[in-house]
């Protein structure tokens, strides 16, 4: 048995990072229910694809919320959380062999580390982009997707439009400007170790002090 691994959300400043992983025979399985890389689909594509692959095969998923994310990143860096989810979601699933989405510049030294966290015999094939390269990486990467986008619009629906919840969306901006200046902290539902948040404070701050 061989699984895929990969993760959404890494980077964004709002909402949970979701980390999957789908177990399959042989690669051409998921690729024969049109598996590919999340990014590739479009949404309606992506909820079709996530309903055939959860109903046909083995998966697992780990969501960590903002405030998990911020205690951890104390004691270790993104890339370490990152190849610790990972051979857990592995471990879970027990396959022959694991593909995952290399989260570090060195992607041999990635899956050196992820192999050395899991809990049972694994050889582990890591490589960047992998999601385009192997079909059960894709697979674990719409699986990914749908989960933090399903995560992302129940923010929106309680809390009013977010965007994406990455740095580079001028929606999620605008709304973590206009959250900061209604309520003077954060919202509960981001990253407060991000680089965005403090920024965003110390501008806040700064044109305080301008006002005197």
């Amino acid at each position: 048995m061989i699984c895929g691994v990969d993760e959404a959300g890494k980077g964004a400043v709002l909402g949970p990072m979701v980390v999957a992983a789908v177990a399959c025979r042989e690669d051409a399985e998921c690729r024969a229910v049109g598996a590919r890389d999340s990014k590739e689909l479009s949404p309606l594509q992506r909820a079709r694809l996530f309903h055939e692959i959860t109903a046909r095969f083995r998966y697992t998923v780990i969501s960590y919320p903002p405030e998990e994310i911020d205690a951890l990143r104390k004691r270790m860096t993104l890339n370490d959380l990152l190849a610790s989810a990972h051979a857990e979601v592995i471990s879970r699933l027990g396959p022959d062999i694991a593909y995952v989405d290399a989260c570090d510049v060195d992607a041999r030294r990635y899956g050196r580390r992820v192999r050395s966290l899991l809990r049972s015999s694994c050889r582990v094939v890591s490589e960047h982009s992998a999601d385009g390269k192997y079909a059960v990486v894709g697979a674990a990467s719409i699986v990914a997707k749908v989960t933090r986008d399903g995560a992302i619009a129940a923010l929106a629906a309680e809390h009013g439009e977010i965007g994406s919840g990455y740095p580079s969306d001028p929606e999620t901006v605008a709304h973590l400007k206009a959250y900061l200046h209604t309520h003077h902290h954060p919202p509960p539902y981001a990253r407060r170790s991000w680089a965005t948040i403090t920024d965003l404070q110390a501008a806040r701050e700064q044109r305080k002090l301008g006002e005197y």
